[in-house]
């Protein structure tokens, strides 16, 4: 018999009632009405076909089967409080300053917007938070978490990686009712490109089994994606950039996909600690939950 969230709610109030030893002290203990206890009772008993509880004016007594059905409401009333106390006991502990770097783009896109809701659930970790391009010497600046688009390349540091994110090869609608739009690989030779330094100057791309690499020039380059992102609506060439800084300027008419049916390298994000700080409680918080706030963000996209 499959259980619903409703008959979970349900073998709560019916566990109350013979903890309480009445329908009114159960609904004073739990906040809510003596009807609504009623109701639960006789919802409960009619799933179920079964009579849990006898019940008169002045007393109330379970049956022996209710008495069995009891202990496993118990034990499941039992779990979800102690649920809810490991999470209390896991916002009391979670205490202490994490200094925490990440490129420009990314922190302001993404990474600021989860950690307000970071700082939410954790109001006593505190946050010193520094954007920036450049790969910074985490051991040297004292940093507990590093964010970063690239692989692990410094010795010794420990990452895991938060998500990987799709690229998407733009441009502005002016910029291509001048140039012309691309539509297969090799007409991007005839093209200008907004160069970000921070990467590989190459792009590469696959369609199935084929794969391209080219080398990017251009008459502008930058080492901000931010900066990038504007110079591409600017009109100044081809750029390749993350899906969460392409999809909403593409929405608005900022910008224009080209080659869509070719799949371009994807963005793999890390987060980047000194060896031995992921046993620190509040740094093991933040690099689940940027887990699974990067994992809602890419399904959103």
């Amino acid at each position: 018999m499959d259980i619903s969230f409703e008959q979970l709610k349900s073998m709560v109030v019916f566990a109350q009632v013979v903890e309480q030893g009445s329908l009114t002290s159960a609904a004073k203990a739990m906040g809510i009405s003596r009807g609504v206890v009623s109701y639960h009772l006789k919802k409960l008993e009619d799933q179920l076909g079964v009579v849990l509880l006898n019940r008169t004016t002045r007393s109330l007594s379970l049956t022996d089967t209710g008495e069995a059905y009891y202990q496993r409401c118990r034990t499941i009333a039992f779990q979800a409080h102690e649920a809810n106390l490991q999470i209390e006991r896991s916002k009391q502990e979670a205490v202490g300053k994490l200094k925490i770097t990440c490129p420009v783009n990314l922190g302001l896109q993404v990474v600021v917007p989860a950690l307000n809701e970071f700082r939410r659930l954790y109001p006593l970790i505190e946050l010193d938070v520094s954007l920036s391009d450049e790969v910074v010497n985490i051991i040297k600046d004292g940093v507990d978490l590093a964010i970063r688009g690239a692989p692990l390349a410094d010795s010794g540091l420990q990452a895991s990686i938060l998500a990987s994110f799709e690229t998407y090869l733009c441009g502005s609608p002016e910029y291509f009712r001048k140039r012309g739009t691309p539509v297969q690989p090799q007409d991007l030779y005839d093209h200008d490109w907004v160069v970000y330094k921070q990467a590989a100057n190459s792009v590469h791309l696959s369609q199935g089994s084929r794969s391209y690499s080219l080398s990017v020039m251009g008459k502008v380059s930058t080492n901000n994606a931010a900066a990038r992102t504007m110079f591409l609506e600017g009109g100044n060439g081809i750029g390749r950039i993350p899906v969460y800084d392409a999809k909403p300027r593409i929405q608005k008419g900022l910008l224009k996909r080209i080659l869509p049916d070719f799949r371009c390298t994807d963005i793999d994000v890390y987060a980047v600690f000194p060896p031995g700080s992921s046993s620190a409680k509040k740094l093991r918080l933040l690099v689940d939950f940027l887990k699974i706030e990067f994992e809602r963000i890419t399904r959103a996209l």
